[in-house]
């Protein structure tokens, strides 16, 4: 047989038992959930920014770094929501190499998923309860997310999965905010068509049991730049981008019309410094028009303690084993100069 069945994983209900939230993280994240929803339905006026690691790989890096971005969102807590970056899944388009926490919770040893998923559960609450901070995911398998349901405050579809059928139905059902990714074609009606099918109720099979959603009106775009047939990286979060986006969303009459733009990726073309100046340009933008001021809704900032990446093994402490990432000193003075433009 092609496929090797290893063994039978525990369904989410039973994680779930076997590591709890506690009833005061629990209440913490109702509230910090509404205060999220109120920005995207125009109730509130403060500014997100989903900042962190481009790949959770170490939890005690990942408590030190949410311990420091604790105490930065109390000093700018008028003006901006900080959700941490935990992403503990990294989409491979090859394929081929370290995949996230969930498949190698030690990134130096072999997969062991059952492992991963009691991992990564257990990052998600140290983070919720140890910081009071409410985590964000990629939602990378779309039948993982009962496992982490709970303990997410923002999910995000990656470019490459934004038309999977699968990705958008499930989105649906979600509660919480979901960031559909212009797909790396950079096409934006695919993801405005994300939106749509996100926000629509849906009735399909998932987790073996027939399901119906009430759709998810806080699905909303992201931007993170494109890739064309060369393979050079193509912008998208100039003044003239968002206001087309601008204009696809109003003759789309979608729900709640809003876009965080991802500072890193296609858009930096992963030169990560590059996140400060164009961090800066589109608050510019959005002083500039009314239009992107009311569609703009935040920034997510790939971050970690040590600037720049490694390659797995190296063992500096707090360094990026995927995409290069912004260190502390960088991150802290850039979410200041963000609170003194909001």
């Amino acid at each position: 047989m092609s496929f090797q069945f290893l063994k039978k994983l525990p369904d989410p209900e039973v994680v779930k038992e076997m590591l709890p939230v506690s009833k005061e993280a629990a209440e913490k994240k109702v509230l910090r959930d509404k205060e999220i929803a109120d920005v995207f339905t125009g109730e509130s006026d403060k500014f997100l920014l989903i900042i962190g690691p481009c790949s959770a790989d170490n939890e005690e890096a990942v408590l030190d770094y949410t311990n420091r971005l604790m105490k930065v969102q109390e000093k700018v807590a008028d003006k901006i929501i900080i959700i941490p970056r935990v992403y503990t899944n990294k989409p491979r388009t090859t394929g081929i190499g370290y995949k996230g926490m969930l498949h190698q919770p030690d990134p130096e040893k072999k997969p062991d998923l059952l492992h991963g998923l009691l991992a990564i559960r257990q990052m998600h609450l140290n983070v919720m309860e140890k910081t009071g901070m409410m985590p964000a995911d990629e939602m990378l398998y779309p039948e993982n997310y009962w496992y982490l349901n709970d303990v997410l405050s923002y999910v995000a579809v990656g470019a490459r999965s934004v038309e999977n059928q699968q990705h958008r139905l499930v989105a649906s059902g979600i509660e919480i905010p979901v960031g559909m990714k212009n797909p790396t074609s950079g096409d934006f009606s695919v993801m405005l068509n994300s939106i749509v099918a996100a926000q629509a109720k849906q009735e399909f099979i998932y987790r073996t049991e027939e399901v119906l959603t009430d759709g998810n009106p806080l699905t909303h775009a992201i931007l993170r730049g494109a890739v064309n047939k060369h393979g050079q990286c193509i912008p998208n979060y100039h003044y003239e981008d968002i206001k087309r986006l601008a204009y696809m969303y109003d003759k789309m009459e979608l729900a709640n019309p809003a876009v965080i733009i991802d500072a890193n990726h296609s858009n930096s073309a992963k030169h990560y410094e590059e996140q400060i100046r164009i961090s800066k340009e589109v608050l510019h933008s959005a002083k500039y028009s009314d239009d992107i001021k009311k569609l703009l809704k935040g920034l997510m900032i790939e971050s970690y303690i040590e600037p720049g990446n490694q390659k797995v093994g190296e063992g500096v402490y707090g360094k990026s084993i995927t995409d290069a990432c912004l260190g502390w000193d960088q991150t802290e003075r850039l979410i200041y100069e963000i609170a003194d433009e909001l």
